[in-house]
């Protein structure tokens, strides 16, 4: 065992498939099963609205992570749970009040697997590798939700009414093989002593923690939310777009464009500073999002508006999540509850942006819906701009030492 070798830093962010596909099971592929057994859409939105929660209070209950056993034991436990909740869930479509707290108890599953690798990989990526571990990482999780909206679909009509299910929960499942080849740190395992007393003191540490303030600050302004992405898809029709050529564009297209997007983000981060690169993102995108306004509403530039905004969402995830492992550090005691407290930050604009493009669609259309989203982004951008800059003055003045006192000669 001791010489078994480890992977590459990108290869181990891989191992997030698993959320990846969890995701795509919930917001893809069971919409799509309740709606061709008539459930009403109004429905439909309820049950993934709930089975949303995870992402953004999971964190309350991750500090479990960081307490007794390894994060190792963590991740593999509410991996196979997650995977073996999907099972059940795709065995019971036909009861909602099953159904619900099904998606709900697998989602926050996967939300603990994504918080416990997090903070697991956190810890023992060597230093300046943290954007290549962003880039895998991300990469997982748009590339497992890609893959698992196509693959679910072709599974479950293609094979018996058992198998099927089975096949999908072992695909979800099967990623966390990578697991095996990635080094514990040192101290992973933490002394059964430790209590939530002692537990919750920590956690107000890690709230005064300046470098989490200041993240904090940061990832819960709408810089590079690019909160769109989850509202175009139902917006094809604006653009005289088919459903068949919505699944296409959304289940392929998104995906790759999103894996693209993660690309060039590990050699920016070694050149310049992860926080203007994040800014730039925002800018950017923004100004990409008003162009779409002058654009003709034909289906190849909702592939373009679609294809454009997962580039952009998926590169401001990798240098979100570089940021974030950047902060953990090493032999971090609460290392995944970080990660998770700043990854569910991330979570908050595209929250709240969601739902006032959803406000400006219902009073002034596509337009105003655009104008709002890009806005919102350009502000924040501007905003955040001195405030970055202070940061980083200050920064500097702590790292360079102060000139030595001049020694003067005798005359």
């Amino acid at each position: 065992m001791t010489g078994r070798r480890t992977l590459p830093v990108a290869v181990m962010g891989l191992a997030n498939l698993t959320f990846g596909a969890y995701g795509a099971l919930c917001l893809m592929t069971v919409p799509q099963l309740l709606a061709a057994r008539g459930v009403p859409q109004v429905t439909i939105a309820s049950i993934t609205a709930l089975a949303l929660m995870p992402t953004f209070c999971g964190f309350l209950i991750a500090p479990i992570l960081d307490v007794r056993f390894s994060r190792r034991a963590y991740a593999i436990v509410f991996g196979l749970l997650a995977a073996g909740i999907a099972f059940a869930v795709m065995r019971n479509l036909d009861s909602i009040g099953r159904l619900t707290p099904l998606l709900v108890t697998g989602f926050l599953a996967a939300n603990l697997y994504y918080n416990a690798l997090g903070g697991w990989l956190g810890t023992i990526v060597p230093a300046g590798q943290e954007g290549r571990l962003a880039a895998g990482f991300t990469v997982g999780n748009v590339g497992g939700f890609g893959i698992g909206a196509i693959l679910f679909m072709t599974l479950l009509r293609g094979l018996p009414e058992t198998i099927g299910p089975l096949a999908c929960a072992a695909f979800i499942a099967l990623p966390m093989v990578l697991l095996a080849w990635i080094p514990a740190p040192k101290g992973d395992r933490r002394s059964a002593r430790e209590s939530y007393a002692t537990l919750l003191h920590e956690l107000g540490v890690l709230i005064r923690r300046p470098v989490v303030r200041r993240t904090l600050f940061l990832f819960c302004l709408p810089a590079a939310s690019f909160a769109l992405t989850n509202s175009l898809g139902g917006l094809g029709g604006e653009f005289g777009a088919s459903e068949r050529f919505v699944s296409v564009v959304a289940g392929i297209g998104v995906t790759g464009s999103a894996i693209i997007g993660t690309l060039f983000v590990p050699a920016l981060v070694r050149r310049i500073e992860p926080l203007f690169i994040y800014l730039a993102i925002g800018v950017t995108g923004a100004c990409f999002t008003l162009s779409l306004s002058v654009l003709p509403h034909v289906p190849a530039v909702f592939a373009l508006a679609l294809f454009g905004q997962n580039v952009f969402q998926a590169a401001a995830f990798a240098v979100e999540s570089t940021i974030v492992f950047r902060s953990i550090g090493e032999d971090n005691p609460l290392a995944a509850t970080q990660f998770a407290f700043l990854q569910a930050a991330t979570c908050l604009p595209i929250a709240y942006m969601q739902a006032l493009d959803g406000q400006a669609y219902d009073r002034g259309g596509l337009h105003a819906m655009l104008a709002t989203d890009a806005g919102a982004s350009l502000l924040a951008c501007g905003l955040l701009l001195p405030v970055v800059l202070f940061w980083r003055a200050r920064r500097r003045a702590m790292t360079i030492p102060p000139l030595p006192a001049p020694v003067l000669s005798p005359e």
